[in-house]
């Protein structure tokens, strides 16, 4: 069938100028990303500051898959020890590298510019530059020139990831055209109060943890559940064997995949993807236990089980059954799948004021992916009538391509740090959020819905290094 293949292997975040129908082919869709390039800066800071590496990484995994012509990277603490636990790196350099940035001596023209840490000013005052800053469980990003940052003491990892990636995502808009604040403003949220001002810090801020999420039941393998172990495996475990997750999947690894998610890369093409998740944790010092089988409702958690799973598939017949396997809380999160809606998430918590089945089941049966007309010659979009009159392509294959979901790494990253923040909530206090919501496109209109009162629940857990 045409354009099987090709749905496989078209970059997810691309497909949005076919979606929009500026690019006139896949070609012209390619040859656009190409030409988005991110200059990476980093600070003194970043020589001795864990998170401030964090940020770092996160902004090079997430923008190299969006910023097709490169992303480079300079400044002083490019020469930095490496601090983040990740075996045979011991350079940030040698990190950085790895992850797939190009370093430079100087900036690359007007191209966006995130700088991490201090000592960069911006080439002129409309060129975009922006700096990620953190202070606990707040995370967010702000021009340069405004010279506003957060204490950035505190070491909260899912906040570094957060900060990383609302920076990537602000370049992204910026090239993308279509907001016109993105880079002139600030912009972020709290993971402990998304309602509060994330630079409002004695409402925002939230405590200091000391211990670290041990056994979890992962659901899906794609975008965001290798966002979610990205997150996990920047955690300071001080015995990371401690740790075990369940890894549930069953499909393949495919080259389209290499496009949002952060774990895979074109090396990873045709395995199964538990089989390659479980790698990565066995290197990072992780158990981990494979689960090939789809997710449904004649599945039950027991014995020696993680009893918190985190759903982070598109399928909503398994949403809908995910508190059937009897785990005692559940995380649930998707993103948008539109060109307009790429930039939206929604984490759920259950159990909640409603149940998962009550919040999916009604849905179940419907495909939940972009579904657009898009054969009708009526239509402003007009690039996959292009690609079958063409013949580039058939009508069914035309109908399969476009059907696919679109998808930006950092998206997937930003809603990580939700997830991972909820884990670590869990041990902190019997406040929950059953429903956070949002968008990049407005951080900080980020908002949440307290769950019902629950009593308070302790997971499993083991020891934070140095805590």
């Amino acid at each position: 069938m045409a354009g099987s293949n090709l749905q496989e292997s078209l970059n997810r975040t691309v497909k949005i100028a076919l979606d929009t129908g500026e690019a006139r082919s896949l070609e012209d869709a390619e040859k656009l990303f190409r030409g988005y390039r991110l200059y990476l800066h980093l600070g003194p800071e970043v020589s001795s500051s864990f998170v401030h590496q964090v940020v770092a990484a996160t902004v090079v995994n997430t923008a190299k898959r969006c910023f097709l012509g490169g992303v480079y990277v300079g400044g002083s603490g490019l020469g930095s020890r490496n601090l983040l636990p990740w075996p045979k790196t011991t350079s940030l350099l040698q990190a950085i590298s790895v992850l797939g940035g190009q370093p430079v001596e100087a900036g690359i023209g007007k191209s966006p510019t995130i700088s991490i840490g201090s000592g960069l000013q911006p080439l002129s005052e409309d060129q975009f530059a922006v700096r990620p800053t953190f202070e606990g469980w707040s995370a967010g990003i702000a021009p340069i020139a405004d010279r506003i940052v957060l204490p950035e003491r505190n070491a909260f990892v899912p906040a570094g990831v957060l900060a990383g990636s609302i920076a990537v995502s602000e370049a992204f808009q910026y090239v993308r055209g279509g907001n016109a604040s993105a880079g002139k403003r600030r912009a972020g949220f709290s993971l402990w109060r998304p309602g509060a001002d994330f630079m409002d810090l004695q409402a925002s801020a939230g405590p200091q943890v000391k211990s670290l999420p041990a056994k979890l039941w992962i659901i899906g393998l794609g975008h965001l559940g290798q966002a979610v172990l990205w997150t996990l495996g920047l955690l300071p475990y001080e015995r990371p064997g401690d740790a075990t997750f369940y890894l549930q999947d069953y499909d393949i690894i495919s080259q389209a995949n290499v496009s949002t998610s952060l774990l895979t890369e074109a090396n990873a093409v045709g395995r199964m993807k538990t089989r390659a998740m479980a790698e990565w944790c066995e290197n990072r010092g992780f158990g981990a236990r494979l689960v090939e089988r789809k997710f449904g409702d004649d599945l039950r958690v027991g014995g020696e089980d993680p009893r918190i799973g985190i759903c982070v598939v598109d399928n909503t017949i398994a949403r809908a059954a995910v508190e059937d396997a009897r785990f005692d809380r559940v995380l649930e999160a998707g993103l948008g799948g539109s060109s307009n809606e790429y930039l939206s998430f929604q984490m759920h918590g259950f159990p909640g004021s409603y149940s998962a089945r009550a919040k999916w089941g009604g849905v179940a049966a419907a495909d939940t992916k972009n579904q657009i007309d898009l054969l009708n010659p009526m239509r402003p979009n007009s690039s996959y009538r292009l690609l079958l009159e063409s013949q580039q392509l058939d009508e069914c294959g035309v109908t399969l391509l476009a059907g696919k979901a679109v998808g930006a790494s950092f998206v997937g990253a930003a809603t990580a740090a939700i997830i991972v923040a909820e884990l670590f909530r869990f041990s902190i206090t019997s406040d929950r959020f059953e429903l956070i919501d949002g968008t990049l496109r407005s951080p900080s209109g980020v908002s949440a819905v307290h769950a019902v009162t629950l009593p308070p629940y302790s997971p499993a857990l083991t020891r934070l290094a140095g805590g």
